[in-house]
């Protein structure tokens, strides 16, 4: 066992006595020794009940003859995060949850891993960590919070963000407003809808390295707590076999994540994610892959903020395998390949069903023929921009005004007064991952845009990126961002844009002369940096390659 290293022979003696200084005996050390990355903490919604998960994930082990031994990482809330300085650190937050991961695995020799998370930056730093350490290890979620109730109808965060756009409009009083924020997220979990968290929880699914189920079980529920033990009895299985993610995380595991993506219309940050976990993984992964399934990938399903809705909705209908049930219809799904529930996927999928065809459409009654995103290029994203082709409500093209802001702040403020006007692209620069720092999510102005009904007449542009709660003709990852002097930094207000969902396109309508005379004007905005965001400025590559560490 990989553990021997630090517990067997007279020379581990020192070992032996500080591991039974915390009340180990000799029969659990002979055990595979399992770590358990717990990401509990009490500032988010879904992680506040993984301390029951993990305990529910150690019984597990220990029912199947290993040793759990827990330790902490790091998570923050996007929400809570949202639309102040406290976002800048929550892209940056992936990273260094996969060096803790990293470490304490490296630091312990454990035999095996379970990576306990919910929410957005967690996973997808869990999961780069599994794939760079390459030893045994299963992914669990701590599952969806149930939607909540407003005036007899379903709500969910996306609700509230909206919300302030309708009072700032009139459409909705504050004695309202303040009610919807007590109902909208009734509980535990990762927030309701299909944004980055549940997401990037269904993908986990699709990439095999989660249990089934584990994608859409409602926190709350009974059946979560029976996956976290199910958990913890399939990783020590999975060391005795010695299956280590290499064998999992192939390229058509990324393949078919990709797939499920697009038939979900997820979030557009996953975009960035899937890149990172397959560097780590060592497949290659571009943004053209993503266009490349898209484009034969149709959109079954629609949960908020897309639709009506939600991951309780997907979990009824037959979960993440129902959908991949139905992409194999199109022979869209790699069925050889292995999962961590010691089956092949074609194995999983005799058991998948479909129950709710308004939830999980037919292949031949989709929303729409291709994915759920879309790779923009053009002349202001040269390197590529991403749009959630499924939230913008039928937009083929759109052109305006550009009205530029140099961060989140000054175009939230413009929004919320009333100074954004119908036929106008808002344009926020110096928010990408390096230029922010962090690549800071904007769900506070797109959905003050849509809480004041203009979220079909307003276009936004950034180099940041969006909440998966996003919706409307929103643009992000705009890429070279404006710090690297990429066209974005060149836009100046009243420049027309223009943006071709057909053809794919994303233009700056400013003759070339024009932009070489602004570029030799150009000088980037200095942001006075300290610490962790100012070794991240300096360490951080482009959107386009998933902003990892160079």
């Amino acid at each position: 066992m990989r553990s021997d290293v630090v517990k067997r022979g007279i020379e581990r003696a020192p070992h032996r006595s500080l591991f039974k200084a915390m009340g180990l005996t000799d029969e659990e050390l002979e055990r595979p020794l399992i770590g358990i990355a717990n990401s509990f903490n009490e500032v988010i919604p879904g992680h506040i009940h993984l301390r029951e998960i993990t305990e529910a994930v150690k019984a597990g082990v220990r029912m199947a003859g290993g040793t759990p031994l827990e330790f902490g990482t790091i998570g923050i809330c996007d929400g809570i995060a949202m639309n102040h300085g406290g976002m800048r650190y929550s892209l940056p937050s992936r990273e260094l949850i996969a060096d803790s991961v990293e470490t304490m695995a490296r630091a312990y020799n454990f035999d095996g891993l379970v990576l306990v998370a919910s929410c957005d930056k967690i996973i997808p730093g869990m999961l780069m960590a599994m794939a760079r350490l390459d030893i045994p290890a299963v992914f669990v979620s701590g599952g969806p919070m149930l939607p909540g109730r407003y005036n007899g109808k379903y709500v969910d965060i996306k609700s509230v963000f909206e919300a302030v756009g309708a009072v700032k409009a009139g459409k909705m009083s504050e004695a309202e407003l303040h009610f919807l924020e007590e109902v909208a997220s009734p509980g535990c979990g990762s927030c309701a809808g299909m944004f980055t968290a549940n997401t990037m929880n269904a993908l986990s699914e699709a990439l095999g390295v989660s249990l089934t189920w584990n994608g859409t079980a409602p926190a709350v529920y009974a059946h979560r707590r029976r996956i976290a033990k199910k958990t913890g009895m399939a990783i020590v299985e999975l060391v005795r076999r010695d299956i280590k993610p290499s064998n999992i995380l192939t390229r058509g595991a990324f393949e078919d994540a990709i797939a499920v993506d697009m038939a979900l219309g997820g979030s557009t940050n996953t975009v960035l994610h899937l890149m990172a976990i397959a560097r780590e993984a060592g497949v290659d992964l571009t943004l053209d892959d993503f266009d490349r399934i898209s484009e034969v990938t149709p959109n079954l399903v629609k949960l908020s903020p897309s639709g009506e809705h939600y991951v309780l909705d997907l979990y009824e209908a037959g979960g993440v395998l129902g959908v991949m049930k139905r992409l194999s219809e199109l022979g869209l799904i790699h069925g050889d390949r292995m999962t961590v529930n010691l089956k092949t996927v074609a194995e999983l999928l005799e058991e998948a069903f479909v129950s709710r065809p308004e939830v999980i459409r037919p292949v031949n009654e989709p929303y729409s023929e291709r994915g759920g995103l879309m790779i923009l290029h053009g002349s202001l994203a040269p390197e590529g921009a991403v749009l959630k082709v499924s939230a913008i409500s039928g937009i083929e093209t759109f052109e305006g005004t550009a009205r530029v802001f140099e961060s989140e702040e000054e175009a939230t403020k413009a929004i919320l007064t009333g100074k954004i006007s119908p036929g106008e692209v808002v344009v926020i620069r110096y928010e990408g991952p390096r230029g922010g720092p962090g690549m800071r999510e904007m769900l506070t102005p797109t959905s003050a845009i849509a809480g004041m009904g203009l979220d079909r007449e307003v276009a936004l542009v950034t180099d940041g990126r969006f909440s998966g709660a996003t919706r409307g003709l929103s643009i992000g990852h705009v890429s070279p961002e404006a710090a690297e002097g990429g066209p974005i930094a060149l836009v100046q207000d009243g420049d027309t844009v223009r943006i071709d969902v057909g053809k794919k396109r994303i233009d700056l309508l400013v003759d070339e002369e024009e932009l070489e005379e602004r570029r030799r004007h150009w000088k980037p905005i200095e942001k006075h940096l300290s610490g962790y965001l100012k070794r991240y400025s300096g360490l951080v590559g482009s959107s386009k390659d998933g902003a990892v560490f160079l």
